[in-house]
């Protein structure tokens, strides 16, 4: 009996060697293929706490949520860090980390609107998270590798004048996160709003599938089948995470979701947080699937791409050991991800069709 334990024993430290120590001897490129800097990153987030006069806050139920520390460290901040040098450093770093990639070249930071009460205004108390469109307009306008995205409620009294703004100033794209928004895609009211996406030439991007990012959400709002009044009407849809999470109606959200894109030319998918521990397996569900050729829009979900949330330990089953090992040793966040998203099978027309669509 000693002797097995012995040898258990024996395996497991080799095999901890093989996978921590041996990189450190061995020629691995961690490059991640450096080369044309072409790729844009259409989905990468920022919060605040209201400092430097952002504007942006966290509400009680975020901040005493257990996710709240942990976006934090996955900023690369600290509570102390915004108070002295306001809420723009956020966006700095993430600027810099951009700068420094060998890949992308620039990245959309989406603002965030809150949940609109029956008045037509911003209820505080429900929102959890806000980061106005002003504040993403006027950091995105200091650093030429960050781009514009908007987030508007279209149950605000002034959502099309809010619109108009956006694409007076630039805005990429309109953000939705229906169930931390209180936004029903399907609601007949919302036809104005959409008309004037229509007439403006402003894609939506909207979360689809069950959100388990905040401390709640409603998640029947992200059913992908609500959009189908946008999309008749001919609104440029881009479905975040293309579903890739819940069931709605006793139905995987995924399996919803697929066959809209044969009957409507119009929607797209983003393949941001596919790589997450709490997704696997749906990578090589939407690398496999026809339906999605050609409607595929790079993103990475930033800052919800660290460890041990993301690894590319987690995908053995889709990457070789060699790929794993490649990957773990990039150090730029952006590098790492396109790397690890290639090697899992997304094809390269992903990575451009977003930059050759939208800007």
């Amino acid at each position: 009996m000693l002797g097995v334990i012995k040898k258990i024993v024996i395996v497991s430290i080799s095999l901890l060697i093989i996978l921590f120590v041996s990189p450190l001897f061995i020629n691995i490129d961690t490059s991640s293929n450096p080369g044309e800097k072409n790729i844009i990153d259409f989905h990468a987030h920022v919060a605040g706490l209201g400092y430097g006069d952002s504007g942006c806050f966290i509400n009680k139920e975020m901040r005493e949520n257990i996710r709240f520390p942990l976006y934090l460290l996955a900023m690369g901040v600290n509570e102390k860090e915004l108070e002295e040098q306001g809420d723009a450093i956020v966006v700095k770093k993430l600027s810099e980390a951009v700068t420094k990639s060998n890949q992308v070249s620039k990245t959309v930071i989406l603002a965030m609107d809150g949940v609109i009460d029956a008045e037509g205004n911003l209820d505080k108390n429900l929102t959890q998270i806000y980061v106005p469109n002003e504040y993403v307009y006027e950091q995105t306008q200091k650093y030429s590798n960050l781009l514009y995205a908007a987030s508007i409620n279209p149950y605000r009294k002034d959502a099309i004048q809010r619109l108009e703004q956006a694409k007076v100033q630039g805005a990429v794209l309109i953000k939705w996160l229906p169930s931390i928004m209180y936004i029903d895609p399907a609601d007949p009211v919302l036809i104005p709003f959409y008309q004037k996406m229509i007439e403006l030439g402003i894609p939506l991007l909207t979360h689809t599938g069950m959100e388990k990012s905040f401390s709640s959400a409603r998640d029947e709002l992200a059913d992908p089948q609500k959009l189908t009044l946008p999309l008749t009407m001919g609104v440029t849809v881009i479905a975040a995470h293309i579903a890739t999470t819940g069931e709605s109606h006793g139905e995987d959200n995924f399996e919803r979701v697929l066959p809209m894109f044969k009957q409507y030319p119009n929607l797209y998918g983003d393949i941001s947080s596919l790589t997450q521990i709490n997704k696997l397996g749906f990578m090589r569900k939407v690398v496999s699937a026809p339906e999605l050729q050609g409607r595929l829009i790079y993103g990475t979900d930033w800052p919800l791409q660290f460890f041990p949330l993301v690894s590319p330990w987690y995908h053995l089953g889709d990457i070789s050991i060699k790929q794993a090992f490649t990957i773990s040793f990039i150090r730029n966040q952006w590098d790492r991800d396109v790397a690890l998203k290639r090697a899992m099978g997304i094809p390269e027309d992903a990575f451009v069709t977003g930059g050759k669509l939208f800007l």
